[in-house]
Formats: C-alpha cells, structure tokens, sequence
C-alpha cells in the first residue's frame, strides 16, 4: 500500500482501486458468477435448508458447497455465500497478490478470509445502509504505533462497469471515525445526507473498512449488479458470512485440496 492509499484509507475510510483485474480475469469470473446465479436461484427455497443465526434460512448445496438466500425477483437480492467451493474459476481472488498487499498493510495480525458473498441485485433494488459511528470491537478501524489496524475489511470487485444509475456501492465517507451514531433515523442509502455513490469499471475493487456507513444505492437503470464481496480480518476471526456468522469458515476439504499451503492459510482460524 502506497503511503497515498494509507493516508486516503485513513481519512476516508474506503479506497476506489482502478484495473485490479484483467479483462481475461473478469471475463472467467463473470461467466461463473452468471452460473452459479442459475444454478442457486433455482434452487433457493429447496431443501436442504440452513438457518442462520441472524435469523434467514439459507439453502445449502449439497453439490456445490454454497449457502444461497432471497430470491431472483424485481427489486430483490440473491446472495450466493462460499461461492469458492462451487467453482475453480475463483480460485484467482484466494491469496491474489495485489489485493494480499493491501490487505497485509491494514490488517496487523495474520489475515484470513472470513466472507465470501455473490450478491445479485435486480432492477429496483437498494441495499440499507448501515455501519458507521460507534460500533463495538468487531468490526472496528483502529490505528495504533504501527498503523492502521483493523478488523473486519472488506473487497467489492466489480466484473461489469456499475454507473450512476446502475445502483453503485455508496458510502459516507469518514464516518469510520465518528463518535456519534447517524441522527437521521433512517436506513434509506438514497436518502442519507453524505452518502455519495462510487461508479466504477469492469476489472475495478473497492476496498473498504466495515466500520464505515455504506450501502447501495437504487438500481435504476433496469440492469442487474452482480458483485462479489471477499472479507479478510485476524486469523482468530470466524466466519462472517450471514448464513454461517461466528461458526468456521465453510470451505470443503475438495477446495482447499486445489490449494498451495499459503491459499490454505488464509482459511485457517488458528
């Protein structure tokens, strides 16, 4: 990390990382991503089911590996969690080495990953914010002796441009380091005073702080935004997938064969 990537990371809370991927990279996780959506979407409400201790019930592949919840509808979200045990193509983000140096320079203690999102937003959609202001050890941004020193931080890469209209990622920046929780009483991302949205290019990743307030905006255009979300935090940090929160990360023994042993350090909470 540049010493204007930490500087913009500390003050921000957020860094817009242009052409982290390759056209040739985008195209393979795009092509996964548009099967595994037909693949879940078809099966979302089937057996067998997992619920999570926040409350959804998630299907649980019993093919794939994956846990998927809502639904393939106007204005819904499809959310595909451990997507790395449904499909070798995105075996190029575990352990990928311009997102690790960055990672490695916010994250003081070994980093592991701890989330692993698809989400599909369809025409109509918006996504709540949250986060932001006082929010307990968890998910903290702190900075101390040797720098920044989060917890949970979060990559968003993009496989498609996501314009103005297209219900881009959004953000409150700085509100990282505020010592009051939001007084707008509302959880409305199109309407929170500050939020700003981060239109961005195929091949681009945004990394972020969860501590920050952020959401998504409406999709307006009719298209479809289809994300996907890696989160990294300590080593001793557990799942932070919804459908598995606080439990070990879901990733299968035929995954974590394909890996080198340093792929494999990154799943491990010990």
């Amino acid at each position: 990390m540049t010493d204007i990537q930490k500087y913009e990371f500390d003050r921000l809370g957020y860094l817009v990382l242009p052409g982290i991927l390759n056209a040739a990279e985008c195209a393979r996780l795009a092509t996964a991503m548009d099967g595994l959506e037909e693949h879940a979407a078809a099966r979302v409400k089937q057996a067998p089911l997992k619920k999570s201790v926040w409350g959804p019930e998630y299907h649980a592949s019993p093919e794939k590996g994956y846990l998927a919840s809502g639904e393939r509808e106007p204005g819904r979200t499809l959310i595909i969690e451990d997507f790395f045990n449904a499909d070798p193509a995105f075996d190029l983000l575990v352990g990928h080495v311009p997102t690790m140096a960055l990672i490695r320079a916010i994250v003081q203690e070994r980093p592991t990953i701890n989330n692993s999102e698809i989400r599909i937003r369809y025409p109509g959609n918006q996504t709540t914010a949250h986060m932001g202001g006082p929010i307990g050890a968890k998910y903290r941004y702190g900075f101390n002796g040797q720098g920044i020193d989060c917890m949970m931080v979060r990559m968003v890469y993009f496989v498609r441009d996501v314009g103005e209209e297209d219900g881009p990622f959004c953000v409150v920046p700085a509100t990282h380091k505020s010592n009051y929780a939001t007084p707008y009483g509302t959880n409305d991302s199109d309407a929170e005073p500050g939020m700003i949205g981060l239109p961005v290019k195929a091949g681009d990743a945004i990394l972020f702080t969860e501590h920050l307030r952020h959401g998504g905006k409406s999709i307006r255009s009719g298209r479809t935004r289809k994300t996907l979300h890696i989160g990294y935090g300590p080593y001793w940090m557990k799942s932070q997938n919804i459908g598995t929160m606080d439990e070990d990360q879901n990733i299968l023994p035929a995954t974590l064969a394909r890996y080198t042993p340093e792929q494999r350090l990154l799943f491990r909470s010990w």
